[in-house]
């Protein structure tokens, strides 16, 4: 389990194909604290370190995850910026929303305003994961724990206050982009439970 609140930027270092798609990932994680098999979020995917080495570890990606989120399409490359959240323990901070790591799909950012010193930007969500998107409520995206300001239809908008600009790679977004996205989980189960006592 994760919060969304992103605490390095890695970055993309290679990518080899064996049967699954192997990355490394730079960090400025203190490796010495990792564990094999320890679970960190990268972009808001929820990925298993295999190996570790003095500042980088190294994740294997199924087909399955490759196909579900943005790694595979317009995905990660050798040099790519990724949010990194290492997994909760208990007694840490809640500072986001719970975050699983489970991508639902792939949010597309169609524009981009900037606020002062902030940036609004909007995204269209996949048809079948807009219902559970609402004012005032939570989503993930790349991996980042954020407010929704305003829903019409499959598109919804999303402020980023000049912090989160600097200290997440939403520094780098631009009209196109397309990014994970993980729906709050109680607005899952609201709405299962919702199309149960109709």
């Amino acid at each position: 389990m994760f919060t969304g609140i992103v605490t390095d930027i890695g970055q993309v270092r290679a990518l080899e194909q064996r049967g699954d798609l192997r990355a490394r990932i730079g960090t400025s994680y203190d490796t010495n604290g990792i564990d094999i098999g320890a679970s960190i979020a990268c972009d808001g995917v929820c990925l298993t370190v295999i190996e570790l080495g003095e500042d980088w570890f190294d994740v294997e990606i199924s087909a399955e995850t490759v196909s579900k989120t943005n790694i595979g399409d317009d995905g990660w490359a050798v040099g790519k910026r990724l949010n990194l959240e290492r997994a909760l323990k208990v007694g840490d901070e809640l500072g986001g929303h719970i975050v699983s790591g489970h991508v639902d799909g792939v949010a597309e950012v169609i524009a981009m305003v900037d606020e002062g010193d902030s940036t609004r930007v909007t995204l269209r969500a996949p048809a079948g994961l807009a219902r559970f998107i609402a004012p005032k409520g939570s989503v993930a995206l790349n991996g980042t724990s954020l407010t929704v300001n305003e829903v019409d239809g499959c598109d919804f908008g999303i402020n980023f206050i000049p912090h989160t600009k600097e200290v997440t790679t939403w520094g780098d977004a631009a009209v196109g982009h397309r990014i994970n996205l993980e729906i709050d989980t109680l607005a899952r189960y609201v709405a299962r439970l919702a199309e149960m006592t109709d």
